[in-house]
């Protein structure tokens, strides 16, 4: 597409990967389910695909769209959004040094603790809300900061520019990958804010529908450690389907509405919470008394449509509000079309640090009044034992 960088999000999402299908002039493409591809008699492949491992035009077209909508040069599809942060560290070399938030996503936690640092990678958990923590954390042998802002599910908000400052001043290669799935294209530009990669679950808001398993890396530019992940990409397979990629090409061409909607009922529920007679903390950081709304508010262009509210009357009380929900759906995930809420503690591993009373709301598009209503509801019973 040419012009590309002069579009709104909303016209770019709507024409990316839509390029008619030559063979037919179909306006939308068709999903390419071919797992091999002819040779020409001089042995040569005429359009660059061998073996669908390795590459599928279906999944050449989400990578296209995906760079083009986050400002990035290069994107890796996978089949999962662990599939896709798990070959961002092990893509690094043997023995690396890397930095992470102590509040993250429990997957990655599981993934590092049990996986990568038996195979030798070296992981230090830091609060790093706090740089001058981060900094101190840095050692001659670190090769990636990753960060996740705002974090699962406690929403602490980190300072991206501080963090790529900090990076940026060490004296090895210091890169700085973001964990973006919380805040897709609209909401926030890590690369603009001088990030190497960009790692998100397709999961969840880029799909949007609950309804496909995907994840990708993005590079802000070349690099050899982008070249290492297209590797373990290609040489170990965990790529999406070409289905997969067909539904999230959909799903990308109503991202930034479905956004718009999600933020704005986050912030209407988040208002709604604050002073609850049964609620103690609500952690949104589009809140002015949030500690993270000043960095938020430089650094995110919305708020996001995710908030997690703490409980009057401990787990007992979030346990009985979860359940007593009408509209909202119990589920773990977030991003799609509909609310979820969840009691968070009760699905990460034991030991976790996530407050047993905290409940975890991803907003969906429904009308912000019908999801205040039915909250309303169900922490008027808390405690009551209705």
């Amino acid at each position: 597409m040419s012009g590309t960088r002069r579009l709104h999000p909303e016209t770019l999402a709507v024409h990316l990967g839509l390029e008619s299908d030559a063979a037919t002039g179909a306006l939308i493409p068709p999903i390419h389910l071919s797992t091999t591809f002819e040779r020409n008699p001089d042995g040569s492949y005429p359009h660059g695909f061998v073996y669908s491992r390795a590459g599928n035009p279906t999944r050449a077209a989400l990578e296209r769209a995906l760079a083009l909508l986050q400002g990035a040069t290069e994107a890796a599809a996978f089949a999962s959004g662990s599939a896709a942060a798990a070959a961002v560290f092990r893509a690094l070399p043997a023995g690396s040094h890397v930095v992470v938030p102590r509040d993250m996503y429990h997957g990655i936690r599981v993934l590092l603790r049990e996986h990568l640092e038996p195979a030798g990678l070296r992981v230090s958990e830091i609060d790093q809300r706090d740089l001058g923590a981060l900094g101190a954390a840095i050692t001659d042998d670190t090769r990636l900061i990753w960060v996740e802002t705002p974090s699962n599910p406690m929403l602490h908000v980190t300072d991206v520019a501080g963090v790529v400052e900090l990076a940026r001043r060490q004296k090895g290669r210091v890169e700085v990958a973001v964990d973006a799935t919380w805040t897709p294209p609209t909401w926030a530009d890590p690369i603009g804010l001088g990030v190497d990669l960009v790692v998100h679950a397709t999961t969840k808001y880029l799909s949007g529908h609950s309804d496909v398993l995907g994840g990708a890396v993005l590079a802000a530019r070349r690099s050899e450690t982008f070249e290492r992940i297209r590797a373990i990409q290609v040489h170990e397979g965990a790529v999406p389907s070409p289905f997969e990629c067909w539904l999230t090409l959909r799903g990308l061409r109503t991202l930034p509405h479905r956004l718009r909607a999600q933020a704005e009922n986050a912030a209407a529920v988040a208002a709604s919470l604050v002073g609850h007679d049964a609620v103690t903390a609500v952690h949104y950081p589009g809140l002015p008394e949030h500690p993270g709304y000043p960095i938020a508010a430089r650094q995110m262009r919305e708020a996001g449509g995710m908030l997690s509210i703490q409980v009057a009357g401990g787990e007992a009380a979030a346990v009985q509000v979860a359940g007593a929900v009408r509209l909202w759906r119990r589920a773990t995930s977030l991003g799609g079309v509909e609310s979820l809420i969840e009691h968070r503690a009760g699905v990460e591993p034991e030991g976790s640090a996530t407050p047993r009373d905290l409940l975890r709301l991803s907003l969906g598009i429904e009308h912000h009044e019908d999801l205040v209503a039915d909250l309303a509801q169900a922490l008027s019973q808390a405690g009551t034992g209705a």
